[in-house]
């Protein structure tokens, strides 16, 4: 499968946004959205109305990653400001997952689940017959800037090891101090897509077509004896 690079747009410039949606559009396949209520985590970043106001402006499908402790009270509107995926966190849906995927996918979206990283992959294994994207979090939700955890790697084989054995087709995402120090053991362990934020884009270069460049020449360094 392709790689996808996924650009974190909570760690973007918000100032000059359509700007730099019209350089991400030509660098990454997936713009990856966080929409926090305060409480899932301590941080309030971005909304399903964003999500609206730049879907015109861009054709990369758009991942809505809730991070609130209710997502029924936030799919429908995030489907209908223009979310292409919709991913809620594992914890927060453990009594109506197979409900809620099936909420998701009956608005015409893609249906993703996230493990944070106490999470185990146990928590999904019942319903990841049903879901077009896996992410798990390799730092702790909510704050960008944080250490990568390396303890998450045997997780995302587990997701990866599953997929193949079960002929599933959904990605493997890997989320939190994605960059080049960490590229080649996520590709390693088998990740598909990979969520740009602080360390892995946006703080590489005041310049973000040479920071788009800089990423993926650093990416093909990492993985190229795996190429």
């Amino acid at each position: 499968m392709k790689t996808c690079f996924s650009a974190s747009l909570m760690c973007a410039d918000w100032l000059n946004m359509g700007r730099d949606l019209r350089i991400l559009n030509q660098s990454c396949q997936m713009l990856h959205v966080d929409i926090m209520d305060g409480h899932f985590c301590k941080s309030l970043y971005l909304s399903p109305a964003f999500i609206a106001s730049i879907r015109n402006a861009t054709d990369l499908p758009i991942e809505a990653h809730l991070m609130v402790e209710h997502p029924e009270d936030f799919i429908e509107e995030t489907a209908r400001a223009g979310a292409d995926y919709i991913s809620v966190h594992a914890e927060t849906i453990e009594r109506q997952a197979f409900r809620l995927i099936d909420t998701i996918h009956a608005l015409g979206c893609m249906a993703g689940v996230v493990l944070s990283p106490a999470t185990p992959f146990s928590a999904v294994e019942p319903y990841l017959n049903r879901l077009d994207l896996v992410t798990v979090m390799t730092v702790d939700a909510g704050f960008a800037g944080q250490a990568f955890l390396p303890e998450m790697l045997p997780k995302i084989r587990q997701v990866s090891q599953w997929k193949r054995r079960s002929g599933q087709n959904y990605l493997v995402q890997a989320d939190g101090a994605v960059n080049k120090n960490t590229y080649r053991a996520l590709f390693q362990s088998g990740v598909d897509s990979y969520v740009l934020g602080s360390s892995g884009l946006f703080g590489l270069s005041g310049d973000l077509p040479a920071a788009c460049e800089q990423m993926k020449a650093e990416f093909a360094a990492a993985t190229r004896e795996e190429g």
